[in-house]
């Protein structure tokens, strides 16, 4: 069978662009190597709790509740509301009057840099401006334009001049966070406790925009994995057909066709990747592309691609603890970002990690894996935590007077992958959990440990494992590759999706920079877009 479009992966891109595809009338299939949809947003049950296994929050930034609104899909969200805190000092985020309460919070830690602070926190409201200019309004490809009259001459044409205003300013803070804040204060501890928050080098536009992301967090109620699960309901209903436990293992673009694993062909008159971009251009065996511009094309975009890594990955511990959630709702909200320690990462902790990936890469010794542990255990210590308590935004999400708690800190791809192929996984991985709760035991939940009922942990492994993604990246590129391999300027986004292959096209987070969940289903409908405005001429 020939189907209209077909979609390799089935997260959140690969679910937007076939839910619009077979809304339009195609005939649409979804292959995905896993047995559930949704990749790096979903929710999971273990003993009467729920617990979120990708992103803790939605953030709509105008594109995801649009986007659900515009299929006729109904999920209930209540706010996710964001604390802040390093070491004894916390403090809630629930508008933008807290940037005066971050202010003072960063003072008291730096008195000595307040009037860096004072800068650094007018810089961050500059920001925040652009950004709610930018997300100011609903997403204007999940609108009727034709129709909307009302929404095209009041909203749309407004806000463009404000647009192109705010892009210009913001393109031009594309320096990574470290340096920009550097601009502003010498303060090495300071500039660290703001920027380990984001991955390495994430876009000083991207980083110090996070006030406005924060008061723009919701969650659905029953867990984030809501989403999925009422986007595939929605592409049954309309006769998409999903292959799931389905990996593609070969990519013909002259026949439009693939094959699985099992050695099953699909064919299809239009295709949208909306996976792990290295494995695509892996698929294609470009010997038997005949078009020599469209081969070199490929073969120009695979070598681009070839070494360039994936972003940053995430460790992430899971606890099932007896205690009542009021315990925790007098320490913070039910997202929290929280550093043990005010001293900061700094960027030695790097090279030192570096160093001993060198040595335990080619001669792994007892003194070098204790060496490790010993890095572990301080980098624990020092980063930054992003904790999400799901029972303190939904009550149905634990036993009555329990709770789960979902603690990431960002972590190293490569380290565990070393460390993994050297046979030493379980027990590094044990050694991070306890490192884990001891910090945590150590400072904001004192004595936790004791009420622990069960634990478990997912690793930088665990997702590359699941995704598919290289490295186990969670946001598509990394931002210390030299050179971009993605569009990262939003003026050119609707180019994002377009493959050197005429009826290949692409979307999710390796498409664009920086990524997220608005990104990947702004990619998905974009890329729908251009396939249904193709068949259409084709008939």
């Amino acid at each position: 069978m020939e189907y209209d479009v077909m979609i390799v992966g089935g997260g959140m891109a690969g679910l937007t662009a076939g839910a619009f595809a077979a809304d339009a009338g195609y005939s649409v299939l979804i292959c995905e190597k896993e047995n559930q949809l949704g990749g790096l947003i979903n929710s999971f049950d273990k003993n009467g709790f729920t617990f979120d296994s990708g992103i803790r929050a939605i953030e709509d930034s105008g594109i995801v509740f649009p986007m659900l609104s515009s299929l006729g899909i109904e999920i209930e969200f209540v706010k996710s509301q964001v604390s802040v805190g390093i070491e004894d000092r916390i403090i809630g985020i629930t508008s933008e009057e807290n940037l005066k309460d971050y202010f003072e919070l960063l003072a008291s830690f730096y008195p000595e840099s307040s009037e860096d602070i004072k800068r650094i926190t007018d810089n961050i409201k500059t920001v925040m401006k652009y950004m709610k200019v930018l997300y100011g309004i609903e997403n204007p490809i999940f609108k009727d334009l034709k129709h909307d009259r009302n929404y095209l001459f009041k909203v749309l044409l407004p806000w463009l001049g404000k647009f192109f205003f705010a892009i210009d300013k913001i393109n031009r803070m594309n320096a990574p966070v470290e340096k920009h804040l550097k601009m502003f204060t010498g303060n090495q501890s300071l500039i660290d406790i703001i920027s380990q928050h984001f991955f390495k080098e994430t876009p000083a536009f991207f980083a110090l925009s996070y006030f406005s992301l924060y008061l723009d967090y919701s969650y659905p109620l029953g867990g984030t994995g809501m989403i999925p699960r009422k986007m595939e309901e929605f592409c049954a209903n309309r006769k998409v057909e999903i292959a799931k436990n389905t990996k593609i293992a070969a990519l013909d673009p002259d026949h439009h066709s693939v094959t699985d694993e099992q050695g099953k062909v699909y064919f299809y008159k239009k295709l949208i990747w909306a996976a792990d971009q290295k494995t695509m251009y892996q698929c294609i065996d470009t010997d038997k592309i005949l078009d020599q511009k469209i081969k070199q094309k490929t073969i120009a975009r695979k070598n681009e691609i070839k070494e360039k890594i994936g972003g940053d990955s995430v460790f992430t511990l899971y606890l099932s603890v007896d205690l009542a959630p009021s315990y925790f709702s007098e320490i913070s909200h039910g997202h929290f970002f929280y550093t043990p320690l005010r001293i900061g990462l700094g960027e030695k902790i790097y090279s030192d990690l570096n160093q001993l990936l060198s040595v335990q890469s080619k001669t792994p010794t007892k003194k070098s894996q204790e060496q490790i542990k010993i890095w572990i255990s301080k980098y624990i210590n020092y980063t930054t935590f992003e904790i999400s308590i799901p029972v303190l935004k939904d009550k149905n999400l634990a036993p009555a007077g329990k709770t789960g708690l979902i603690v990431s800190v960002l972590f190293d791809y490569s380290l565990i992958k070393i460390l993994d192929e050297q046979g030493l996984y379980n027990e590094i991985k044990i050694h991070i959990e306890d490192c884990l709760i001891d910090a945590l035991s150590k400072s904001v939940y004192p004595g936790i440990r004791s009420a622990i009922m069960d634990r478990f942990s997912y690793s930088p492994l665990s997702i590359a494992k699941k995704t598919g993604n290289s490295e186990g990246a969670i946001t598509g590129w990394a931002f210390t590759n030299k050179g971009m391999p993605a569009v990262n300027k939003m003026q050119n986004i609707s180019k994002s999706v377009l493959t050197p292959l005429s009826n290949i096209f692409q979307a999710g987070q390796w498409t664009y920079s920086p990524s997220g969940l608005p990104i990947a289903i702004l990619t998905g409908k974009l890329a729908a877009n251009k396939v249904i405005s193709q068949l259409k001429k084709r008939k």
